[in-house]
């Protein structure tokens, strides 16, 4: 890495990043949340770290080795991301979000707080999570609930998923899909609102998938 692109971005104190990273230029990485002074959320970075340029993590998060992103990335404060994670450009993740191992969340993907993203999930481009049943109504922030994406399932480009649905073990979400209520395990849906249109195992390109193998 060159000197002058090591001067372009900015790591704050508190901040651990294990070896063989690659930070981009113009890159902030442990800046505090509102109310809160630098150095004191501790943030903790595996190693083979990939972050590129004008991305932007916030303090307080824990995320695992080979973590990247891709342009123009903003993460918020206190998540818990696994290993081998990878986000696309322009995508955002908020606070207190959950996200397993080997999750791939494509560009200009929106996950807001309190979402949850099983191991082995699959978001595609564009596709929107919401949190909030009642946007501006009385209580609506202390009751904010995002999706949960449970363990291989897979979401196609521009769906958009409404506060607290689950989408089960090994479901696959169609392309433009509006999701309204859960999704059981090994379905495929579409449409809006998305509805049960074949289990997975009917697809040719899925090889055939007992959903109970993703049992905890």
């Amino acid at each position: 890495m060159s000197d002058s692109k090591a001067q372009t971005y900015i790591i704050y104190p508190e901040v651990q990043i294990g070896p063989g990273a690659q930070i981009g230029e113009w890159v902030i990485i442990g800046v505090p949340p509102r109310g809160i002074e630098p150095g004191e959320m501790e943030t903790t970075v595996g190693g083979g770290l990939i972050i590129r340029s004008h991305s932007v993590l916030y303090a307080g998060n824990i995320i695992g080795g080979n973590f990247e992103t891709g342009h123009g990335v903003m993460i918020r404060e206190s998540n818990r991301i696994g290993d081998n994670v990878s986000l696309g450009t322009h995508s955002i993740v908020e606070h207190h979000v959950q996200i397993g191992n080997n999750v791939r969340i494509h560009s200009n993907a929106f996950i807001p707080e309190y979402s949850v993203l099983e191991d082995d999930t699959w978001i595609g481009p564009n596709v929107v999570f919401t949190n909030a049943r009642y946007p501006l109504s009385p209580g609506a922030k202390a009751n904010l609930r995002g999706p949960r994406v449970l363990r291989g399932a897979k979401i196609g480009a521009n769906a958009t998923l409404l506060p607290g649905v689950t989408v089960g073990y090994n479901a696959l979400v169609g392309a433009g899909a509006v999701v309204v209520s859960d999704v059981p395990d090994g379905k495929v849906v579409a449409g809006n609102p998305a509805r049960i249109i074949r289990d997975l195992s009917e697809l040719d390109s899925y090889p055939a998938e007992n959903p109970s193998k993703y049992n905890r």
